[in-house]
């Protein structure tokens, strides 16, 4: 089984970014061949600094490192180390109907939060699409909201098969882990650096502090039962702790008449704190030796385009074959 997916390098990694995507991608690779990506060239929709989108592929490389991608067992590499992602993007998107780009969901969400409708935003799914197919991926692995773009990538596979006679895509297949499909930010929306809500992983301790206090509560008094809907503390209390740490909190949770120190919202941020500690700490002090020896993770990103490239390569001679390039 072949296993893709990539987080892209527009910005500091998050905690939705780990128990959305990375926690997954390292259950995966010990359960086929996986290949992790930094989306580099989907990020130049959103960072328009050289400089900082060099350094933001690094950290992107050194975090998924330090949570658990062994690149001895996954192929990591950078997007744009694969030169055949931006012609298999143009071939396929010659049968790429405007009307799929038009309708599809992140385009539209975008634009009604102020996002400037160029080509890059447009023809997102595209690119997309390109990263998927061109190493015969068996499974991806996505969040919920990003299940449209599976499907328009198996939509658009078919319609190039059956433009061009022949089997020369394999179509892949989505896993969604339901439970973490849309991780809550702070404001209670989906947690995303586009909207300025997230957790981050890497943060100082004093930001990553000031995060956690920010998380949007209500007006409930201390002593009384707290609601459980449309919470998003309580939402990312039971993400990060244990089942039984997670009992423990919900009882108090749900309690009336329990002491403010005890059953107010500070009380349960500063246990949300505690957990992303206890969690984070040892990731955040691998990712620190990380950063420090790039030349090192040039050389891993490095290799593990040359595993790519070698899964690319078939896909590509069959497409070159069909359409006679």
């Amino acid at each position: 089984m072949r296993i893709l997916s990539g987080v892209q390098s527009s910005g500091k990694l998050h905690i939705g970014n780990y128990y959305g995507a990375i926690r997954e991608f390292v259950r995966l690779q010990e359960e086929g061949e996986a290949l992790y990506f930094i989306a580099n060239l989907h990020a130049l929709n959103s960072v328009r600094d050289g400089k900082l989108a060099r350094r933001l592929t690094l950290e992107t490389a050194a975090a998924f490192i330090a949570l658990g991608v062994d690149p001895q067992r996954a192929a990591l590499f950078r997007q744009s180390d694969v030169p055949e992602i931006p012609e298999l993007n143009w071939v396929l998107g010659t049968v790429v109907p405007m009307a799929d780009l038009e309708n599809a969901h992140s385009y539209k969400d975008k634009l009604a939060r102020g996002a400037s409708p160029d080509f890059g935003l447009f023809a997102y799914p595209v690119l997309m699409a390109a990263d998927i197919l061109l190493y015969d991926t068996d499974v991806v692995p996505v969040g919920r909201d990003q299940k449209q773009h599976l499907e328009l990538t198996r939509d658009w596979a078919g319609k190039f098969n059956r433009q061009y006679g022949g089997q020369v895509f394999k179509l892949p297949k989505e896993r969604i882990r339901d439970e973490t499909a849309v991780i809550p930010g702070r404001d209670g929306q989906k947690m995303s650096k586009t909207y300025n809500n997230t957790i981050d992983l890497f943060g100082t301790d004093k930001e990553v502090e000031k995060q956690v206090k920010s998380v949007l509560t209500d007006s409930t008094p201390p002593e009384a039962a707290k609601p459980v809907d449309q919470q998003p503390l309580y939402a990312l209390l039971k993400l990060a702790l244990s089942e039984s740490d997670f009992a423990v909190i919900d009882a108090r949770w749900r309690a009336a008449g329990g002491e403010p120190k005890s059953h107010g919202y500070g009380a349960f941020k500063q246990a949300l704190l505690e957990a992303f500690h206890g969690t984070f700490d040892p990731a955040r002090a691998r990712y620190a030796e990380l950063m420090a020896d790039q030349a090192e993770l040039e050389r891993l990103l490095t290799a593990g385009a040359q595993k790519a490239r070698a899964h690319a390569a078939p896909v590509m001679a069959r497409v070159r074959l069909a359409v006679g390039l």
